[in-house]
């Protein structure tokens, strides 16, 4: 098991797994933040943000994550009013009309959370809707791998690197 650091994101990558952390280049001076993608499956090299490209490639057997951060405005909004990141989903929590993007067979949920005072979605795509029982505890174990640490301080001027 491998570990990834950037940006104040720390991950487990279980064997066999491929992961991301990473942040798009500002367009036109708009502010970006931090993306993470963690999947069961190589990854393509052009995936957007909540996993076009990915999703469309992934086998029955495969879980993918996003991990979103928005701006720090969000904190205190009432979509962002759920604290912690939900480690222990259910197979329930899953359905295909969930997806960001409709692909047979698949399913998907969606949760907006604060961590550690960074307001962050929680996309997760699974393979098949049919095996979510074996595929959520999966799922749930690479969320147990993920630690975010509080954002630095603006007054700094420091940032992540």
């Amino acid at each position: 098991m491998g570990v990834i650091r950037s940006h104040g994101i720390e991950m487990a990558v279980p064997a066999g797994c491929e992961a991301r952390i990473f942040r798009r280049p500002p367009v036109a001076g708009a502010a970006t933040y931090p993306v993470v993608h963690l999947a069961t499956f190589p990854l393509p090299g052009d995936v957007g943000d909540f996993g076009n490209g990915a999703v469309q490639v992934m086998g029955g057997n495969d879980v993918f994550v996003v991990l979103f951060e928005y701006g720090p405005e969000s904190v205190g909004q009432a979509l962002f009013a759920r604290q912690g990141m939900p480690r222990a989903l259910a197979p329930s929590d899953f359905q295909p009309y969930r997806l960001r993007q409709g692909v047979g067979g698949r399913s998907g949920t969606q949760w907006f959370f604060v961590e550690a005072g960074r307001p962050f979605s929680l996309y997760a795509v699974l393979g098949s809707h049919a095996r979510r029982a074996t595929l959520v505890p999966r799922l749930n174990g690479l969320l147990a791998g993920i630690a975010v640490q509080p954002a630095p301080p603006a007054t700094l001027g420091g940032g992540w690197n």
